[in-house]
């Protein structure tokens, strides 16, 4: 069949065969992809407000030792299983309950909870709710918990186990260190250590005594000098010297001064660069 060009020719190119497997090759994705939507979507239950609330549900209770109170709070997170036994199984926060002997916040703390629940069942991303609590500061201070950690009020320290326990069930990751930050830390864990001996050695103290150094906050449980611990200890947590500062980055008591630059032993951070 002929075809008659009416406009001037401004230019040409030669389909190779290459490309027109390409074009022939998009062409097929396409229709399959347009196929694929076309077919009704799997049965698939996802979290929304109209679920009713199952006979048994699956749930984690944590405690809160606050120096703010005499008696500890338990937290007590209630999951629900969506699409049991299924490839789209999974599970996601139900409910929240907090108990104490402590009734001095019973009446913010059960508006909390009743919030935090309902924002639960309403589905979608609940994550942010992490990162709204850990953001709520005490006029009157915060405080450390065990290991070191910052938390500036108690509703952060709730919002920290909420967000350890959406980890545990795969709602929030931690991000990925990477190996050559892992391998930065470890260099600086070593460094710190071999610096710290050195001091010891030059002052004269033996290899194996134990306990405290000379960056310890006065009184010193004693005269002579003695090295800080930086080894592994407790559960699953690094005991860092105890003249460490705290990290603004990862709210840890792990900084040190080496070479005149402030270095966190724990995230790697160091104000030099």
């Amino acid at each position: 069949m002929a075809v008659k060009i009416d406009k001037k020719i401004k230019g040409y190119s030669v389909v190779t065969p290459e490309e027109r497997a390409k074009q022939a090759a998009h062409a097929e994705a396409v229709t399959r992809q347009a196929a694929e939507a076309a077919q009704p979507s799997a049965n698939v239950i996802q979290m929304h407000e109209k679920i009713e609330r199952p006979e048994v549900l699956i749930g984690s209770t944590y405690k809160i030792k606050s120096p703010l109170f005499e008696h500890a709070l338990y937290v007590t997170i209630n999951d629900i299983v969506l699409n049991a036994g299924s490839e789209h199984e999974h599970r996601r926060p139900f409910e929240i309950f907090i108990n104490s002997k402590n009734m001095d916040h019973f009446q913010w703390i059960v508006a909390l909870t009743r919030i935090m629940s309902a924002v639960f069942r309403k589905g979608g991303d609940v994550t942010f709710l992490v990162d709204e609590m850990k953001a709520v500061f005490d006029p009157k201070g915060g405080y450390f918990k065990a290991g070191g950690v910052y938390m500036p009020s108690l509703v952060a320290e709730l919002g920290s186990i909420v967000e350890d326990h959406l980890k545990s069930i795969g709602l929030m990751h931690d991000p990925e260190m990477s190996d050559a930050q892992r391998a930065l830390i470890a260099e600086k864990r070593a460094a710190f250590a071999a610096l710290d001996s050195k001091k010891n050695s030059d002052v004269g103290v033996p290899a194996g005594d134990d306990a405290s150094g000379e960056l310890f906050p006065e009184p010193k449980v004693r005269p002579d000098a003695r090295r800080e611990d930086v080894e592994v200890t407790g559960d699953g947590g690094v005991a860092f010297p105890p003249s460490a500062t705290m990290c603004h980055k990862c709210s840890t008591k792990a900084v040190v001064v080496m070479d005149g630059c402030a270095t966190c032993l724990n995230c790697g951070y160091s104000k030099c660069g």
